[in-house]
C-alpha cells in the first residue's frame, strides 16, 4: 500500500489516497478492508486492462476504487495519486485506466521537479433535482434557501460519478458547514450521489469549493477530482462559463489541507479535464486531515 497525495505539492496539503499498484489475487472484501483500514477518502487499486483496451504496453490498467464503506464507480483524487505514483516509477507520459464508469486517459507531466497528473472524464451528464429532494438536501446542510447564489441553480452533474452541486452565495456561508450526516448520507444513498459538491465563486475562473462525503464514511473530502469534472461539466451546460476555458478550485483550505484543481473546457470536446500535482507521503502522514471513519464522531454535527 503506498499513500499519495494529489492535488498538492505537499504532503500536508490536497487529498491523500492509498494506491496498490498490483491488486491481483485481492476479492472485494479485500480492497474495501484494506480501504477500511487505511481510512482514507478513496483507496485505487489496480490490476491487468481489460483486452483490448490499448495503450502502450505497462501504461495500461484496470482500476477500482473503495471508500471505508463501499466501492465507488471513479475517483479523480486517487486516479491522480495512482498516476503520480506510476509515473515516478516509468516516467511521465500517458496512462489509460479502464474504470467502472468508463476508459479514463491520464497525462502525467514534470514541470520543475513536480509530476502533474491530468485526467479526461467520461462523457459528462447534467439533471434537474426535484423540489423535494433540494429541501432535503438543505435541511440536512442547515442551509436556508436563501443562502444560495441564485446564479447558479442546483443540478445534479455526472462525469463519472453523480454529484449534487449547490452553490452559496457568500464565502461566509461556504466555511460554515456543520451538516446531519445520518440525514444527508440517507438522501445521497436515494439519489445514487457520491458526494454534494458545494462551491462558491470568487472571480470569473475562480472557485472555492466542499465536499461532504456521507456515503463514503467521510465527513468531507479534502479535494475530489469526480467532483471537479463533474462541475466543469455543469458550469459550461448551464452557461455560466465559456465553452472553453480554464477553471481553478480550491479545495481543503478549510480542512486545513489546502489544494488546487485545474478543470479545463475545451469547445467541441464534452468530455472535462481535470489536473493537479501529487506527491508521495508518508506512512502516517494525511490522516488527521482525511477524515477518515476514526475521527466522524468529533466532525458531525
Amino acid at each position: 500500500m503506498l499513500r499519495y497525495t494529489a492535488f498538492s505539492t505537499s504532503p500536508a496539503g490536497g487529498n491523500p489516497a492509498g494506491v496498490v499498484l498490483d491488486a491481483t489475487g485481492l476479492d472485494d472484501s479485500d480492497m474495501l478492508a484494506i480501504a477500511a483500514d487505511l481510512g482514507y477518502s478513496e483507496s485505487a487499486f489496480l490490476t491487468a486492462p481489460p483486452e483490448g483496451l490499448g495503450g502502450q504496453e505497462g501504461r495500461a490498467y484496470s482500476i477500482r476504487y473503495f471508500s471505508p464503506r463501499a466501492e465507488v464507480p471513479f475517483c479523480g483524487h486517487a486516479t491522480v495519486a495512482t498516476a503520480v505514483a506510476l509515473a515516478e516509477r516509468r516516467g511521465p507520459g500517458e496512462l489509460v485506466f479502464a474504470t467502472r464508469a468508463g476508459i479514463v486517459p491520464v497525462v502525467v507531466t514534470e514541470e520543475g521537479g513536480t509530476l502533474r497528473a491530468t485526467l479526461t472524464s467520461v462523457e459528462p451528464q447534467i439533471e434537474e433535482i426535484a423540489d423535494a429532494d433540494l429541501a432535503e438536501a438543505l435541511a440536512a446542510l442547515d442551509w436556508p434557501a436563501a443562502d444560495l447564489d441564485p446564479a447558479f441553480p442546483p443540478r445534479i452533474a455526472f462525469a463519472g460519478a453523480r454529484h449534487l452541486v449547490l452553490a452559496a452565495a457568500t464565502r461566509a456561508r461556504l466555511t460554515d458547514l456543520a451538516y446531519d450526516f445520518e440525514r444527508l448520507e440517507a438522501l445521497m444513498h436515494r439519489l445514487d450521489l457520491t458526494t454534494t459538491q458545494l462551491v462558491w465563486r470568487e472571480s470569473a475562473t475562480v472557485f472555492h469549493v466542499r465536499d461532504p462525503f456521507p456515503v463514503g464514511g467521510v465527513v468531507e473530502d479534502p479535494a475530489t477530482g469526480a467532483a471537479a469534472a463533474a462541475f466543469g461539466a455543469y458550469a459550461r451546460e448551464l452557461g455560466l462559463v465559456p465553452e472553453d476555458t480554464v477553471l481553478t478550485l480550491h479545495q481543503g483550505e478549510d480542512l486545513g489541507r489546502p489544494g488546487e484543481l485545474t478543470v479545463t473546457l475545451r469547445e467541441g470536446d464534452p468530455r472535462v479535464r481535470v489536473g493537479g500535482a501529487g506527491t508521495r507521503i508518508g506512512p502516517r502522514a494525511g490522516h488527521d486531515g482525511a477524515a477518515g471513519p476514526g475521527n466522524l464522531a468529533a466532525k458531525r454535527k
